[in-house]
């Protein structure tokens, strides 16, 4: 957990091994075990073309291992439209996916129907033409295209700059389409048509699996709905620097495939004796 001074300033303090062991420990002696994962910043380092984006080969050996394991599932859970998230994820079919922030899901069955109005698809029109207006004013910015919104990325423009515009960007937003879902992530301003988070993600996922305990890490704010889910039999790790309320906190993608090879060596052993 992290701690304040006197003065008020949080002190991040990264999980030690005993507290990361224990906690891994406890979680992997479930009967059903969902491990649920951010993917940018998370599994895979930052890039600043996001198709090119792949998690870890030291993080991607441990989710192979995991789809192999009994009673337990692997699902990814990200902003990113769906689409997207399996183009960089390279899993294999069994893996389930929950994209744009708990609005589209991939699982067994096939994918989730995306609820589209007339009055939804209007709407949608208009942010997409005020969100490559607003791009072009800004060097370096760019729009990414989602099935129910639109995010406008600044992470190659100037501090000031991305600043600037995101700050525009909610302001014009809120005058000309009143009801957006607005969400701020690393230099990133999402606008959505529907409303939904990670928290949802995590919940339809529990139920869809039966899970008697999740394994969650996320690194950025939209993670913390993910995180703020999480019963008192689950595991959150966050990623990173920032504020949360996670139970474990590791200090970057790096950190988190060696927790997921603890993760995954720890559940095949639970695994193995209960098969035996």
């Amino acid at each position: 957990m992290d701690r304040r001074t006197k003065a008020g300033q949080v002190v991040v303090q990264y999980s030690s091994p005993q507290q990361i062991e224990a906690a891994v420990d406890a979680l992997v002696a479930v009967p059903t075990l969902l491990i649920a994962l951010d993917f940018d910043g998370t599994l895979a380092p930052e890039v600043d073309e996001p198709l090119d984006a792949r998690a870890l080969p030291s993080a991607h050996v441990q989710l192979l291992r995991m789809l192999e394991l009994t009673d337990t599932r692997l699902a990814l859970i990200s902003g990113r439209a769906l689409d997207s998230l399996e183009h960089v994820a390279h899993l294999p079919g069994h893996a389930l996916f929950g994209g744009s922030h708990g609005l589209e899901y991939r699982l067994d069955d096939g994918d989730s129907e995306l609820p589209m109005s007339e009055k939804n698809a209007a709407e949608l029109l208009k942010l997409d033409a005020l969100a490559h207006e607003l791009a072009d004013t800004t060097e370096g910015a760019w729009v990414e295209l989602k099935p129910a919104g639109r995010a406008l990325h600044v992470r190659l423009s100037s501090p000031d700059d991305a600043q600037r515009l995101m700050a525009t960007a909610v302001a014009r937003a809120e005058a000309e389409l009143p009801g957006l879902t607005v969400r701020f992530g690393k230099n990133v301003v999402e606008f959505s048509i529907h409303s939904a988070t990670k928290g949802d993600a995590i919940e339809r996922l529990r139920n869809y699996v039966g899970a008697d305990a999740i394994f969650f890490a996320g690194d950025d704010t939209t993670d913390e709905d993910a995180i703020a889910a999480l019963g008192p039999n689950d595991v959150g790790v966050r990623v990173g620097d920032a504020p949360s309320g996670a139970q474990l906190r590791v200090a970057g993608t790096a950190e988190i495939a060696e927790l997921l090879k603890l993760v995954t060596d720890r559940r095949e052993a639970v695994v193995s004796t209960r098969a035996s």
